[in-house]
């Protein structure tokens, strides 16, 4: 009885020593360092058995994050053309001098009469078609109606030539012209020419 007894002790104490020693051995091996989890960016295909080595490790794949792309934005107000207003001219004449016939010349019944005058386009406008010279008041000397005026250039000076004919009747005559626009408007100084018929 007494040898059995020491023989269930001997039993326990090597039991107790074995599991002890792998105690102390797992305690001194190496313990694995986990593998880090990466989401996949793409599904891959299912593995072959030819494609196994193709296949790239969990540690070279690349986690690709959108890239925030700026919109533009529409502007609130689309930009206006710039307009510049046109401010129309104004056309005007100014009488300067006679050149022929200073008022109060004698002349010869029926005398051709080459009649100038001195003026200055002093308005903004050139005088171009359109522009003409119209009789306003005294006789009319041979001319009827209306003659062209003279073109000239806003600020430039011109020299105004109207033909005439003196009356057979002896006597003083005047003729009286002003300037007209294109649009009928009458304009500027007028210019005349008096004369005494002898």
């Amino acid at each position: 009885m007494k040898q059995h007894s020491i023989r269930n002790t001997h039993n326990a104490f090597r039991f107790a020593c074995c599991v002890f020693f792998l105690i102390l051995l797992s305690a001194c091996l190496p313990q694995p360092t986990p593998t880090p989890f990466l989401p996949p960016t793409r599904a891959l295909p299912a593995p072959t058995p030819d494609s196994q080595s193709a296949l790239p490790s969990p540690t070279a794949l690349e986690i690709a994050l959108p890239t925030a792309t700026a919109t533009p934005q529409p502007s609130s107000t689309p930009a206006q053309p710039t307009v510049t207003p046109t401010v129309p001219c104004f056309s005007s004449l100014r009488y300067i001098s006679d050149l022929t016939y200073p008022d109060g010349t004698l002349v010869a019944p029926g005398e051709r009469l080459a009649k100038q005058w001195q003026v200055e386009n002093n308005g903004s406008c050139d005088w171009g078609p359109g522009y003409r010279l119209k009789l306003v008041g005294g006789f009319p000397l041979g001319v009827f109606g209306e003659v062209a005026l003279y073109p000239a250039r806003a600020g430039s000076q011109a020299v105004i030539e109207i033909l005439f004919t003196a009356p057979l009747d002896p006597g003083s005559y005047r003729t009286v012209w002003q300037a007209f626009d294109p649009d009928g408007n009458p304009f500027g100084d007028v210019v005349y020419m008096e004369i005494v018929v002898r």
